[in-house]
């Protein structure tokens, strides 16, 4: 686990150092805690029909989630029963986790230079998916792109929704942070 007593992580002494000026003097802020900044990074893999029919799935995707993100993840579970879907109320479905602080710095970093590089064809993600309060959300097609995970002894390949809250008021200052992060907008 890390200390995270004495542990900045790079993004962050880098968000520190260059990027709060940056962003103060691009949308003319007069005060450090106008800037916008990360909040919260949230990951979600659902497993459908998979964990419907066996319930030890939910459990795998727990496993590779809290490898990915370095914390414990959290079981999510079926509000309602849905007869035809065959799903029952509090039926494991999918898997999440919360990370914030050192954590979610350094699941940005990793994401961004070491697991999005290794995506098939990849030209990008796309500039577009903000939620209109500066939150930016996309999908990842196999989790299997994270280096953490060993290859040969999963049993499936997940899907999994990355969402990036940050304090920004609007999509163009979030945009103009994560910008500033080198991530890799198509557009």
């Amino acid at each position: 686990m890390l200390d995270t007593a004495n542990y900045t992580p790079r993004l962050r002494a880098q968000f520190d150092s260059e990027i709060k000026a940056k962003l103060k003097e691009e949308f003319g802020y007069t005060n450090d805690m106008m800037i916008p900044r990360l909040d919260k990074i949230v990951l979600n893999i659902g497993c459908g029909s998979e964990a419907v029919r066996d319930s030890k799935k939910a459990k795998s995707a727990q496993d590779d989630l809290s490898t990915i993100s370095g914390q414990r993840a959290v079981v999510t579970k079926a509000k309602n029963s849905i007869a035809g879907f065959r799903v029952r109320e509090d039926m494991p479905l999918g898997t999440k986790v919360t990370m914030r602080g050192a954590r979610m710095y350094d699941f940005l970093d990793r994401l961004i230079t070491v697991a999005m590089p290794r995506i098939r064809d990849f030209r990008g993600i796309s500039g577009k998916s903000f939620d209109g309060n500066g939150n930016y959300a996309f999908g990842i097609k196999e989790h299997i792109i994270f280096p953490e995970i060993n290859f040969d002894k999963i049993d499936e390949s997940w899907g999994m929704d990355v969402i990036i809250a940050t304090t920004a008021k609007t999509d163009a200052e979030a945009k103009a942070l994560l910008k500033h992060f080198n991530m890799p907008f198509n557009s």
